[in-house]
């Protein structure tokens, strides 16, 4: 143990947290627990609540098949889906997936061989690949280090300086010591802010409550803010490279079908808690939630460094430091964010706003609740998104749950 933890407060701590049950560890393959703060079943990646060391924990070897997901009781059903469940595609195409059903007709049901058996000819047209891994990795690859390289508005070394300090073990994330006296950032250009894409994704940081189970309701100046962000990341080359490589894998057939579904999953609100409409994907990896006494989501330096400079988030440590030498670098860090606890948050530093939402909804598209596997300068790099599965937009496609870069250590 470190010199900056104690003894007797690591303890403490390790206790609160086995209380708290935000961890899979002595949990994998548990039944699904409404007490706990977050899940270790494994239907979790699906429903997007899984505790954060899941991954780490609960997973087997990633080239292995993903097992057979079992299928949960579930006492609230209405009677007539278990007697009236329809055994064809028909109007179905895309529906969200419902554990009721004999086959199903959503994205992944030919992943997992419970499609109905008209899915091919019924569904074929509308425009969803038959296996999210219809876009091969090598594929992946290119078009990450396309976007890579046609991101311009990233910042430069000279205009974010950090001081990432203490280094701890992902053991001792646990014990929410802060060993780290200085802030994360110690410079920051902030004429970068005055960019278009910056300033309109600063916009829209506080137009959040960070607390779940509260509804979310925005103002015609909110919602025109979502706009405008959209409209100024699709003037870079950064996402006419990603609207150009899904256009040619016949994933959208306009720019503006793309946009459209872009503020459906990210900006598009469902309910994380109590049954209001209190998240959104935006929300969530970009502003950061409070729930049940811990941060989730979280993701983004620029977030990070207003909130720090406005004296509410207390950088504590880091577990990982990516490879790169320039920017965007990747850090996975410790924080307190205004009285609750992040135990790893992985974040980019010193990309731009669109950099950092093409990648993610690359992997969202790609790869939906699965690893990612991309590459910066040569670097390989791995991106975890989860759906939201227990509401949809449109024909029954799914919202952004979360989003984030994988670090070594995850």
């Amino acid at each position: 143990m470190r010199a900056c933890v104690p003894l007797i407060v690591a303890m403490l701590c390790s206790l609160a947290w086995a209380g708290k049950m935000e961890s899979c560890a002595s949990r994998c393959n548990e039944k699904f627990n409404r007490d706990a703060a977050c899940q270790c079943d494994r239907r979790c990646p699906r429903h997007g609540d899984c505790c954060e060391d899941y991954d780490q924990l609960c997973t087997e070897d990633p080239n292995e098949p993903e097992p057979f997901l079992e299928l949960e009781e579930e006492t609230e059903a209405p009677v007539s889906h278990l007697y009236s469940a329809p055994s064809s595609c028909r109007d179905r195409c895309q529906e969200a997936f419902d554990r009721h059903q004999p086959c199903h007709c959503d994205a992944r049901c030919p992943e997992f061989g419970n499609c109905c058996k008209d899915f091919e000819s019924l569904c074929g047209h509308e425009g969803f690949s038959y296996s999210s891994d219809a876009i091969t990795k090598e594929e992946l690859q290119s078009i990450s280090e396309k976007i890579y390289r046609a991101d311009t508005n990233k910042a430069q070394k000279e205009d974010v300086i950090i001081n990432s300090q203490n280094r701890i073990s992902p053991s001792e994330t646990r014990d929410q010591v802060d060993c780290c006296p200085e802030p994360l950032f110690t410079y920051v250009n902030e004429k970068l802010f005055s960019k278009p894409t910056y300033a309109a994704f600063i916009n829209l940081l506080n137009n959040y409550q960070r607390a779940t189970g509260r509804g979310e309701h925005f103002s015609a100046q909110q919602l025109a803010e979502q706009d405008a962000f959209l409209r100024e990341v699709m003037k870079t080359a950064v996402m006419k490279e990603l609207y150009a490589f899904l256009h040619h894998q016949n994933r959208y057939s306009s720019e503006q079908e793309f946009v459209s579904d872009l503020k459906n999953m990210w900006f598009g609100l469902y309910s994380r808690g109590n049954g209001e409409e209190d998240s959104s994907g935006f929300e969530h990896v970009f502003s950061g939630e409070v729930k049940k006494g811990k941060v989730t989501g979280f993701h983004n330096w620029i977030r990070f460094y207003m909130q720090e400079k406005e004296g509410l988030v207390d950088y504590y440590s880091h577990i990982y430091d990516g490879p790169w030498d320039s920017y965007p670098d990747v850090l996975a860090m410790q924080f307190n964010w205004d009285g609750y606890y992040k135990e790893v948050g992985s974040a980019f530093i010193g990309s731009s706003p669109e950099f950092e939402f093409a990648l993610y909804s690359l992997c969202f598209i790609a790869r939906p609740g699965k690893v990612c596997q991309l590459s910066l300068g040569g670097y390989p790099l791995a991106i975890q998104t989860y759906t939201w599965d227990k509401s949809t937009y449109g024909n029954g496609k799914k919202y952004i749950a979360t989003a984030y870069v994988v670090s070594s250590t995850q």
